[in-house]
């Protein structure tokens, strides 16, 4: 290694003449990205000929202090057209994807390149070594500055009391704040949203992360925000309590041991003139590396049940509810009855420091038989120490079991460690046909394109929010899936069926209430991505529903296409998403009531059975007020919504043969 970094300091510091400027635009000309290398790299970026970006230092530096990009000249520089499509075998929006682009890639006379990628909705960069022996990556530079102070959606890190900074479960609410007043006392995690009065709004975030810390972000008291990546562990202990879990105690001065030849993550800009662009928008999953697996058969999305939430308090059963056999039977025959496709069983059905130590009112045989029975598959929470130490007789006692999905929780943190547990723990789950969830995760970045059956994963502030806080708001709801649903799918487990306003909700565990109507929390499972749904409602109360829970049971968690017909930041939402011939589409609004329509030029010619589900007339004051109805509609309608406070919308249109 030392060898290595002085023969490097020796190239970067031969006397080389500046390297000049070079040109990338987007295939519609709208983006423009200027690179210019002297001393250091610097980038900007134009949208419509308006600066956007204000020129940005980006930077690799190694251990003993060179930095890869100074003083740079240029090798080689070449650009490249890419008009393609491909198909994802987990589509979460769609199952064709464009891929169009235009490369620029810089070959320095030093061992490194650097790539732009620049598209309709955004750009990205990625360094890019060449060197044939390891490298320690002392720090990245990745700095953002702006010409405007913009607005920024931020979620910011709470320290923990046995903890440092870089650990969190990367579930914080959004702040809202001028640019100038994020100081390097605020670490926030990725994605974050910078609003303009004027421009295209902006997401920041990043791809392909494999090997390599995640991206946090830190303001400057002023309109530049900067990269700061988690420094690598080399001392941990385990924090005991609940939920032991691996907390680092000591860490290097510096951020990555890695390969010498080896691609970086991308540094991902999205632009979105519209609001309603950025909840479609799947550039993050375009750039991630395509699938490791060669076949994708056996991976089976669709929805489940969960218990946890509620805390396992059922009514109506003629036996003592709770974690036990005749509780997951019954959640099974739940399942069958709406259409679901498998079931959880989460913390509780072992010891979570030995998933072999089954919970004595527990007979997995009994469950495994009864759920084959009934073609209804198990899914098992694991906690992340656990599975680590027990992973491979864990999965094979899984595959015994008929188990085809897993949770695993508690990570909390993004240093290259973490990061490079993910990768172990998917690809010996795809050796097992088992697909998997990471909870406590940080965003997936294009994970769940390398890795299908990394079907989605928390990083969300969700429904269990709901057990001690007043956090999941329906404000907080509207952000989403502007920010961070831009990053990936993400595991919200939304289907709370005790619903309340603002006046009447209180976080009360074992009784769980969610914020916003019924409409509002069931829209969710069309409005949010996750090709595993997780319904974290009661099924005692479900049953005596049977029309709405059919109705839930209905919509898919894939889709063929999605339309955002209207969207505003942190206000309302509505999209709309095909599979096969049906059409569904889920509205949501913050806490003002809405009224809106939907056209239906997206259908084909023909008559549609519409089936409703809408805010009851007293939703503004009994938040699980709702009408369900149906009715013909064709393309040509246009359909009322209205949503109470905290409300929301659903439709599935039907295709009259």
């Amino acid at each position: 290694m030392k060898k290595l970094c002085f023969a490097l300091a020796i190239i970067v510091c031969q006397f080389c003449e500046a390297a000049g400027k070079r040109e990338i635009s987007s295939p519609d000309g709208r983006i423009k990205v200027v690179v210019e290398a002297t001393d250091k790299v610097f980038y900007s970026v134009f949208y419509n000929e308006k600066l956007l970006l204000a020129p940005s230092i980006i930077n690799l530096t190694l251990a003993d202090g060179t930095a890869l990009t100074g003083k740079l000249s240029f090798r080689k520089v070449s650009t490249r057209r890419n008009h393609s499509f491909f198909e994802s075998p987990v589509p979460e929006k769609s199952i064709t994807i464009p891929d169009i682009y235009n490369e620029l890639t810089i070959r320095f006379r030093q061992p490194i390149s650097l790539v732009f990628r620049v598209y309709n909705d955004g750009l990205a960069y990625r360094f890019l070594t060449h060197l044939s022996d390891s490298i320690i990556i002392k720090e990245e530079t990745a700095e953002y500055s702006f010409p405007e102070n913009h607005t920024v959606y931020f979620p910011e890190v709470v320290k923990r009391e046995n903890a440092d900074i870089f650990h969190t479960s990367f579930e914080e609410p959004y702040q809202v704040k001028p640019l100038d007043s994020l100081s390097n006392g605020n670490l926030c995690f990725t994605p974050i949203l910078l609003a303009s009065t004027q421009g295209p709004k902006l997401v920041i975030t990043e791809s392909d992360l494999h090997d390599y810390p995640g991206m946090f972000i830190m303001g400057n008291n002023n309109k530049t925000l900067t990269g700061r990546f988690a420094p690598f562990p080399i001392e941990e202990t385990v924090a005991e309590g609940e939920f032991p879990q691996a907390i680092v105690t000591k860490r290097a001065d510096y951020i990555a041991a890695t390969k010498g030849t080896r691609s970086f993550p991308w540094r991902v800009m999205i632009i979105a003139a519209n609001d309603k662009e950025l909840p479609a928008n799947d550039l993050v999953y375009r750039l991630a590396s395509p699938s490791k697996l060669n076949d994708h058969s056996w991976i089976q999305p669709g929805k489940g049940t969960d218990e946890w939430i509620i805390g396992v308090n059922l009514f109506n059963v003629p036996f003592k509810s709770g974690v036990n056999t005749d509780t997951y039977k019954y959640y099974i025959d739940f399942a069958q009855k709406f259409g679901f496709e498998r079931i959880m069983m989460d913390a509780g059905w072992s010891d979570y420091k030995d998933l072999f130590k089954i919970n004595p009112e527990i007979n997995m045989d009994e469950i495994a038989a009864y759920a084959k029975q009934k073609n209804i598959r198990l899914s098992m929470w694991t906690l992340a120490m656990t599975l680590e130490r027990q992973l491979e007789p864990a999965l094979e006692q899984f595959n015994k079991w008929g188990v085809d999905f897993i949770m695993t929780d508690f990570m909390d943190r993004d240093d290259q460690l973490m990061v490079n547990f993910y990768d172990r723990i998917a690809e010996a789950a795809a050796q097992h046909k088992i697909m998997i969830m990471f909870h406590g995760a940080y965003k997936p970045a294009g994970f769940n394109r390398t890795y299908p059956h990394a079907m989605t994963r928390e990083g969300v502030l969700g429904s269990e929010y709901n057990i001690w806080s007043e956090k999941a708001t329906p404000e907080h709801n509207l952000l989403l899936p502007f920010i961070r649903m831009v990053s990936g799918p993400m595991d919200y487990e939304p289907g709370i069926l005790d619903n309340a306003t603002a006046k009447t909700f209180r976080p009360i565990g074992d009784k769980v209430m969610a914020m916003g109507t019924r409409c509002h929390q069931s829209a969710m499972f069309i409005v949010y991505e996750s090709p595993i749904q997780i319904f974290s409602g009661n099924p005692s109360q479900g049953l005596l529903e049977p029309e709405f829970m059919k109705l839930v049971g209905s919509i898919p968690t894939v889709w063929d296409t999605t339309i955002v017909i209207d969207a505003k930041l942190g206000d309302y939402i509505i999209t709309a998403r095909k599979k096969g011939d049906d059409w569904f589409i889920g509205a949501m609004c913050d806490w003002s009531p809405r009224e809106l329509s939907v056209e239906l030029p997206f259908l084909e010619i023909g008559n549609y059975r519409a089936t409703l589900l809408e805010d009851g007339v007293n939703a503004d004051r009994y938040a699980s007020d709702y009408k369900l109805s149906k009715r013909k509609v064709s393309k040509s309608d246009k359909i009322p919504v209205k949503m109470a406070p905290g409300g929301g919308f659903i439709m599935r249109l039907q295709k009259e043969k």
